[in-house]
């Protein structure tokens, strides 16, 4: 991981202290789509719900790999917030792991 570019999408942060990471400042949406334009590869967001939301809406995410624990919490933040639309997914992969866990994934359906 430590070898791996990271891009920092933030709106306070100025410097990434970490290897091989740039701060993306501006726009969050026109820096991803660049991003996507400009790599070649997967683009992985990792834990920000804010983010993911913003990225269904303007329709820049092209999988979702999930992660379900078997534990029922009450309470918490909700993945899928509020959207313009529908946003269907097809469901490509689902895998057991240790201790019940799920490992989903779901490529996004375009154009329906």
């Amino acid at each position: 991981m430590n070898s791996l570019p990271k891009y920092v999408v933030s709106s306070t942060l100025e410097d990434a202290h970490w290897n091989n990471s740039t701060v993306l400042t501006g726009n969050a949406v026109d820096e991803v789509f660049k991003l996507k334009q400009e790599l070649n590869g997967e683009v992985i967001v990792a834990g920000s719900f804010q983010l993911v939301r913003t990225l269904i809406e303007h329709d820049l995410v092209d999988e979702m790999r999930l992660k379900i624990f078997p534990v029922v919490l009450g309470a918490g933040e909700h993945l899928f917030g509020e959207t313009s639309g529908k946003k269907p997914m097809r469901l490509v992969d689902a895998r057991t792991l240790s201790d019940g866990i799920v490992l989903v994934t779901y490529e996004v359906v375009r154009g329906s």
